[in-house]
C-alpha cells in the first residue's frame, strides 16, 4: 500500500487536526505503509519535496489562487506518481484537501477515501460555498471515516447512499507520563494559585463550537463562582475575552494565550477537572489527553465526547447546551471529594487506554485500507 495524503492540517501546523494527522500518519508508517503526504499551507515558503522514513513529503503552498495552487500541485504529483504509484488517495481535512483529492484520485485511477474530522462538518454542511464540496467528495468515495457515531448517523441520514465507518481518535497513554518537573510546576503552581478553589481547565483552540462562554456564563449563574479557578490555556475569540474582562471582579479566570503542547501537561496537572462544554464537536484530543493523566472531566456529550464518556462514573456530563444541567454538572464537581475525583479519573484513564488506544485506532485504519 501506498497513500497520497492530502491535508491542509499537518506539522508544523497547532490545533488538534494536525496533532492528529501527524499521529495517523506516523503511526501507518511505523506499520509500514508507505504515506506521501502532500501539504496545502498558506504558511509554507516554498514548493519541494523531503523524503521520509515510509514515505515523502510534498510541500504545496497555497497562494491567493486556490485554483492555481491546485492545478500546480497536480504537476508535482503527476512526477512523483510517475515514481511511486499510489495506491489510494486520502483526503484529510479541509476544503482544499476535499476539493483537490476527488480529481487527483480520478486522474491517478485509484480509489478515494475520506477521512472527516469535526471542522469539516462544522463548517461544511451548512456553509453555502463549501457544502458542494463535500458531497462530491463523498459521494466520490470509497469509504468515507468519521471520528464520533454521532457524525456517522447524521451523514447517513442525510445522504443515505454514503456508509460512513466509525474510526474515533487514539491516544499512545505511554506518551503522556508525567515527569517529575512536570508534577512540581503543577504543584507549585496551584500553591501559588488556588489553595483554597477548585480549578477547572479549558485547553485548545477555544472557538465558539466550544462553548467557552456558554460553561463561564453557567459557572457565574450557578452561586459557586467563588469556590473555582478557570485555568485557559490556548487561542480564544474577542469575545471570550470580552467576557472575561466585563466579569473580572465576579469570576476569576487565568488566560495563557500560548503554550507548546508538551507545556500543556504540567498545566492539565494543575487542573482538578478539565472541560470541554462544546456545543457540537468531533472527537476532541483534549479529552483523551485528559484520560491519559487520570484526570477527572466535566463534558457535554456532543460528537464523540457521549461515545467516550458512555458509562456511569467516567466524567460529570450534560446536554450539550442546557444551561442547567450543565449547572447541575458544575455543583456535583464542587461538591465531590478529591478522594472521588481521583477515582473518576483513574476509571476514565482506564477506559480510554483498553478502547481508544492509538494501536486500536491504527489497526482499525489498516483493516479499511486493507479492504479496498
Amino acid at each position: 500500500m501506498r497513500l497520497l495524503w492530502i491535508t491542509e492540517h499537518y506539522y508544523p501546523r497547532r490545533g488538534g487536526m494536525a496533532q492528529s494527522c501527524d499521529r495517523i500518519v506516523y503511526g501507518l508508517r511505523a506499520a509500514g505503509v508507505h504515506v506521501d503526504v502532500l501539504h496545502l499551507s498558506a504558511r509554507l515558503a516554498r514548493w519541494h519535496s523531503t523524503t521520509q522514513h515510509n514515505g515523502v513529503y510534498l510541500s504545496c503552498p497555497v497562494a491567493a489562487d486556490p485554483a492555481h495552487t491546485l492545478q500546480r500541485a497536480w504537476l508535482m504529483v503527476e512526477q512523483h506518481a510517475r515514481r511511486h504509484p499510489p495506491s489510494h488517495v486520502v483526503a484529510f481535512g479541509g476544503y482544499l484537501a476535499l476539493l483537490a483529492a476527488p480529481v487527483y484520485a480520478a486522474w491517478l485511477d485509484v480509489p478515494l477515501i475520506t477521512l472527516l474530522r469535526g471542522n469539516d462538518l462544522d463548517t461544511g454542511i451548512f456553509n453555502a460555498a463549501r457544502r458542494p464540496i463535500l458531497v462530491d467528495a463523498l459521494q466520490r468515495s470509497a469509504r468515507t471515516v468519521v471520528v464520533c457515531q454521532e457524525h456517522a448517523r447524521r451523514l447517513q441520514r442525510w445522504l443515505p447512499s454514503i456508509q460512513p465507518v466509525w474510526i474515533p481518535n487514539g491516544i499512545d497513554v505511554a506518551a503522556w507520563e508525567p515527569l517529575p518537573s512536570q508534577r512540581r510546576w503543577a504543584a507549585t503552581w496551584r500553591a501559588e494559585h488556588a489553595t483554597e478553589r477548585r480549578v477547572f481547565g479549558l485547553f485548545g483552540h477555544l472557538k465558539r463550537k466550544k462553548g467557552t462562554i456558554f460553561f463561564l456564563d453557567a459557572l457565574l449563574h450557578s452561586g459557586r463562582a467563588a469556590a473555582a479557578l478557570v485555568l485557559i490555556g490556548g487561542e480564544v475569540e474577542a469575545d471570550v475575552r470580552d467576557w472575561i474582562n466585563a466579569h473580572a471582579a465576579q469570576i476569576s479566570v487565568i488566560h495563557e494565550p500560548f503554550m507548546l503542547h508538551a507545556e500543556l501537561l504540567a498545566r492539565y496537572l494543575a487542573c482538578d477537572l478539565i472541560v470541554l462544554p462544546s456545543f457540537y464537536d468531533g472527537l476532541p484530543n483534549v479529552l483523551l489527553e485528559a484520560a491519559a493523566l487520570a484526570q477527572p472531566v466535566l463534558c457535554s456529550t456532543a460528537g464523540g465526547l457521549g461515545d467516550v464518556l458512555d458509562q456511569p462514573g467516567l466524567g460529570f456530563t450534560f446536554t450539550p447546551g442546557v444551561a442547567h444541567e450543565c449547572q447541575q454538572a458544575l455543583q456535583s464537581a464542587l461538591a465531590a471529594s478529591s478522594h472521588q475525583l481521583q477515582q473518576m479519573g483513574h476509571a476514565l484513564h482506564e477506559h480510554v487506554s483498553g478502547a481508544f488506544s492509538h494501536e486500536r485506532e491504527i489497526n482499525a485504519y489498516l483493516q479499511l485500507i486493507g479492504a479496498i
